[in-house]
């Protein structure tokens, strides 16, 4: 029989974490009921139900397992009270229903950040049934410290092999059985981006959940010379520890100098209780050095045991690619080619494709249009043909430029690449008062900034993520290089590509300057450390690499169904009505009462002014707008017609402010999302639309002299 477990939605027991003094004590009531939000999936074995935790370090594939597990069964939202994201799924397996939860991405359980705070809490507070711990192979030794810190919890763990193909790419061989054996946990050796071993990890953590499997693990021990001490300490607190806490972990923070164990421990206990516990802490604070080292001596002895190494001296591939790739000056001329390339394969390969959609696609459902609404009223012809096949269908034809950049970008992600894009571009963020690690979201906003504003929570230091989130909506997305990938070849012919290639090295250069004086002057030019892991490089996955180009494609896709669809009927609308033509609209009258403020731009007809706006709703809306507003049949037609109504001057004037205006309404929404208030989704906006229009009004100023 398969029962279905609680929702994850369900009525939560109350959380301990107001326990914690020092951090959050004072949580709101929202926060208070919704951050044991999780507890409604705690097992209920009776009804077939188990709750297990997925947790590993990151790029370790975690999240690959997690949604071949899951597939569409899939929550994401938030942690309750936190910008960290939380994934939830459902898995049925023989007979069980498994809410499996996708911890967020943690070196260690030492709460020194947001995601390690959250996976602990997680971990001690929900009690989940089973914790599949995923490890990098080709990495083991760094992945195993997060094991040593599991294994002290009373949750049983099931260690995920994961990468065994990029391990033996680098010249690395795990024994899966003789690390099993020394671990004394099970071992399951994975290809998640094969899906080769998934179903087996499964089993043993289903067989674990229901105790059926051995479950002996070789925990790490202290130091010989502090070990007294944790004994002694146990013993000062036995009996004392808050409820679900282990009083052996307890023990083991409390000298190892946590200071939310501390804070706990010190809530808990009377001040009587508290003074000999303290007074031990204090003769002993270098503990901390013998269960670390111990911890690091456990390791060893695991990957004594199972790894065999590369020979010694042998220089890797990995190390060869990255003396060019993270190269202070080749490094970063890497970078710019990448670029380059990206729309050197844009125009050579998916622009013809787009024109090729245009003129048979559009062509054939005007002609299909014209057929099926021969004894329509007009207006209704109208609306089909100029409000929507030219409209959002002309956005549709976009596609093939929107699969080529998301194939590169999960190509670069896939092999490895964009860990050695940040550290290049670590020296230059630090300008900004960032560093490399927020080169990761940025970039993620060329696909789009949506994501790039989520990709902040990547970054623990608040001052950091608000300025990473701020200058998100600078960074090109695919819906701005589309348009400029449409209106460029009209407007620059054969110089289109080193046109749009120097727009995007000028915007990236306004997106600095906007970072140094935001920087300066509303953050007082802080800065803090940059610590990053770099994956080992490996052969790219064709099915992971067509999921990414999927996933972003059906998210165009949708928006272009919808927020895409709504707005070129607006514009349809607003441009017939009341009458009397398009020159005596609605919004012929809102476009020319903006003229002036166009004309220091060159745009004096008041139709480009209109299609400016209508970006606020999506960015492809300036070719949906033009669609509908200059009525051409065809997008090769309508990008002739938009360039005959600009000055060469004012043709790069539009394409500058088009590059840097202000963010889309989704962007805008999920910096008020990330932000908690509208104050800063204003802000950027206000800072956007003043940078967009000086710089289109300098453009075309110095663009005029200069012609």
């Amino acid at each position: 029989m398969t029962a279905s477990c609680h929702s994850p939605a369900g009525a939560p027991r109350p959380s301990r974490r107001n326990l914690l003094p020092g951090r959050d004590a004072q949580v709101d009531h929202a926060e208070a009921e919704g951050a044991s939000a999780l507890a409604a999936t705690i097992s209920d074995k009776e009804a077939g139900c188990r709750t297990i935790a997925l947790i590993g370090q990151p790029n370790v594939g975690k999240s690959t397992v997690f949604n071949l597990l899951t597939g569409l069964s899939q929550h994401v939202g938030n942690w309750p009270g936190k910008t960290v994201e939380q994934k939830i799924g459902t898995y049925r397996h023989e007979g069980f229903v498994v809410n499996l939860v996708d911890l967020p991405g943690t070196y260690s359980l030492t709460a020194n950040s947001e995601e390690e705070r959250i996976a602990r809490d997680f971990l001690i507070q929900e009690r989940p049934d089973a914790v599949i711990a995923v490890v990098n192979a080709a990495q083991l030794e760094r992945n195993l410290y997060l094991v040593a810190e599991l294994l002290s919890l009373p949750q049983p763990v099931v260690l995920g092999l994961n990468m065994l193909d990029v391990a033996q790419q680098h010249g690395t061989h795990v024994e899966p059985r003789v690390l099993e054996a020394a671990l004394g946990v099970p071992v399951v050796s994975l290809v998640a981006t094969k899906n080769q071993g998934v179903k087996q990890l499964m089993d043993k953590a289903i067989a674990l959940s229901e105790g059926s499997a051995t479950w002996a693990p070789n925990r790490p021990a202290i130091r010989p010379e502090h070990a007294p001490i944790l004994q002694a300490l146990q013993a000062l607190i036995a009996g004392h520890t808050p409820p679900g806490y282990p009083e052996d972990w307890i023990a083991l923070k409390l000298l190892e100098g946590d200071s939310e164990i501390t804070a706990l421990m010190q809530a808990t206990l009377s001040s009587d209780a508290w003074q000999p516990v303290h007074d031990l802490l204090a003769q002993h604070e270098d503990a901390y050095l013998d269960i670390a080292g111990g911890r690091y001596e456990w390791i060893e002895r695991m990957v004594r045991a199972a790894v065999d190494q590369p020979r010694a001296g042998a220089i890797s591939v990995t190390d060869r690619l990255d003396r060019f790739a993270t190269h202070p000056l080749w490094g970063l001329a890497a970078l710019l080619a990448m670029f380059g390339l990206v729309f050197w394969l844009t125009y050579a390969v998916a622009t013809p494709l787009a024109n090729w959609l245009s003129g048979v696609v559009l062509g054939a459902l005007d002609s299909l249009a014209a057929v099926a609404l021969g004894g329509a009223p007009p207006w209704l012809f109208a609306l089909v043909s100029n409000g929507l096949i030219h409209g959002v269908g002309t956005v549709f034809t976009f596609l093939p430029i929107l699969i080529v950049f998301f194939a590169m970008l999960g190509l670069l992600e896939d092999v490895g690449y964009l860990a050695r894009a940040a550290y290049v571009t670590d020296r230059f963020m630090h300008l900004m008062g960032l560093h490399g690690k927020s080169f990761m979201p940025l970039f993620l906003g060329f696909g789009c900034n949506v994501p790039a504003v989520l990709g902040s929570r990547i970054i623990e230091e608040r001052r950091a993520r608000l300025l990473t989130i701020l200058m998100a909506p600078l960074v090109p997305c695919t819906a701005r290089l589309a348009v400029i990938a449409f209106l460029a070849p009209a407007f620059f012919g054969p110089s289109a590509a080193l046109v749009s290639w120097g727009l995007v090295v000028a915007n990236v250069l306004v997106l600095a300057a906007a970072g140094i004086a935001t920087n300066r002057f509303a953050f007082h030019s802080a800065h803090t450390a940059f610590i990053m892991e770099m994956p080992l490089y490996h052969v790219p996955n064709a099915r992971t690499v067509g999921l990414y180009v999927w996933n972003n494609t059906l998210s165009f896709v949708r928006r272009a169904g919808s927020l895409i669809l709504i707005a070129s009927v607006a514009v349809w609308a607003l441009s017939s009505f009341p009458g009397g033509g398009i020159d005596r609209s609605v919004l012929s009258y809102l476009g020319r009462g903006l003229e002036p403020l166009g004309r220091l731009m060159g745009l004096g007809d008041w139709r480009m002014i209109v299609a400016l706006l209508t970006s606020f709703f999506a960015k492809e809306n300036v070719i949906a707008t033009l669609g509908v507003l200059f009525g051409a049949q065809s997008t090769t037609v309508l990008a002739q017609q938009v360039s005959l109504a600009l000055a060469p001057a004012a043709r790069l004037a539009f394409l500058v402010v088009t590059m840097l205006f202000i963010p889309c309404l989704a962007t805008t929404a999920a910096i008020k999302q990330e932000t908690g208030t509208w104050r800063w989704a204003a802000f950027s906006i206000g800072l956007l639309l003043a940078i967009s229009v000086g710089a289109g009004i300098l453009v075309f100023q110095v663009a005029r002299l200069i012609g």
